[in-house]
């Protein structure tokens, strides 16, 4: 049987998705060329759908100044016929790093390529070494956030379907206030999360969903368990869900009863601080001074030592990307950015909140996706 079989030659399709993704190739070889590398190898499988609308959960992309080749395994054979926008695809039951020795992919023309750019956040040492070792006449050169000039900045059609993966996630939490009861326990609770996503069309969850009740609450990444939602304690729930790709990101902070006057004023201060962060966006401000807005808010009331996590990230085809709205951040929103807003306070034994939208940097501002309400809900 032979290590890899050619599939397609080449594939030029002619549909809008197909146009985006040859602007992006053209893109990033231009890029390439700036750069003096001849070469570029992609292992991030996200980045690698955006590229190509490949969907396979395994997947190499190299490309050069004139092609892309697409590598994966044969249980992909007819997903890639299918999939692949442009370029070459491969079937591989060898791997890369094999591929890349024989030059059978790129049918001779590593021959041409002298340097070649790779993901070094993306990339094993283990699987790096291999690919070093089998292409001894090769100069890698490590690439760090090489794509985030154009995954920061979101096209119309990728803000829309961030858009409906958002209005999926505000139904999943109209529908949970329908559910919620003493009876249930945080499980409970991510489990319907995850079902209601994908009955009202998400692909899958965007992350393991958060639930987190009672003193629990306090800690910002908290993940479910068998706990029960007791009456009149908090219950952090941050979700969200995929859609064509891209993600939903959304937190509120509901009551199973009555609020206590300390938790009350507590909400108040953080949706005071998540309506000043979507104020305060705009195009070219860095994510470190839309987060210090904020982070100097809290500190008017004596409170920024219960605010202990960054205020937002860019969201899209990875629920985390750059730019990061936190501390030290100095890359620039642009324009048509999609960034969360996520202030919260946490009062570790005792509580914890935390509001999160999904807002786009307008000429204007922040525009907020969600729709689901952000007054104090107790119920």
């Amino acid at each position: 049987m032979p290590a890899y079989t050619e599939l397609l030659h080449p594939i030029q399709r002619d549909t809008p998705p197909a146009h985006f993704a040859n602007e992006r190739r053209i893109a990033i070889q231009n890029k390439l060329r700036n750069l003096n590398l001849d070469a570029f190898l992609i292992t991030d499988i996200p980045i690698i759908r955006w590229l190509t609308g490949f969907t396979g959960s395994n997947a190499s992309v190299i490309l050069n100044a004139n092609d892309l080749w697409l590598i994966t395994d044969g249980r992909y054979t007819e997903q890639l016929k299918n999939e692949l926008l442009l370029g070459f695809g491969f079937i591989s039951s060898e791997g890369l790093a094999h591929e890349l020795k024989v030059d059978s992919v790129t049918n001779g023309r590593l021959a041409t390529i002298h340097s070649i750019g790779f993901q070094s956040d993306k990339l094993s040492v283990s699987e790096f070494e291999k690919l070093k070792a089998a292409t001894p006449q090769l100069e890698w050169n490590a690439q760090i956030g090489f794509f985030d000039e154009w995954v920061a900045a979101k096209s119309t059609v990728e803000r829309d379907f961030i858009k409906a993966a958002v209005s999926i996630t505000d139904k999943v939490f109209e529908k949970l206030l329908s559910l919620i009861t003493p009876q249930m326990t945080e499980l409970d609770l991510a489990a319907e999360i995850s079902y209601w996503n994908k009955k009202y069309g998400g692909e899958k969850d965007s992350f393991d969903p958060i639930v987190a009740s009672g003193a629990r609450s306090a800690l910002p990444h908290a993940r479910a368990t068998k706990q029960r939602l007791l009456p009149n304690e908090m219950i952090v729930i941050d979700m969200g869900t995929v859609y064509q790709g891209y993600c939903s990101d959304q937190t509120r902070t509901i009551v199973l009863g009555k609020a206590s006057q300390k938790a009350r004023e507590a909400y108040q201060n953080v949706l005071e601080a998540h309506l000043l962060g979507i104020a305060s966006l705009e195009p070219n401000k860095t994510g470190e001074e839309i987060d210090s807005i904020v982070r100097n808010y809290f500190s008017t009331k004596g409170l920024d030592k219960f605010f202990t996590h960054s205020l937002g990230h860019s969201i899209g085809i990875q629920v985390h990307e750059n730019p990061i709205l936190g501390r030290n951040r100095k890359m620039t929103l642009p324009l048509g950015a999609t960034v969360t807003i996520e202030p919260g306070l946490y009062f570790s034994g005792e509580f914890g909140i935390r509001i999160e939208d999904i807002v786009e940097v307008t000429a204007f501002g922040g525009d907020p996706y969600p729709k689901a309400p952000k007054h104090l809900i107790e119920l």
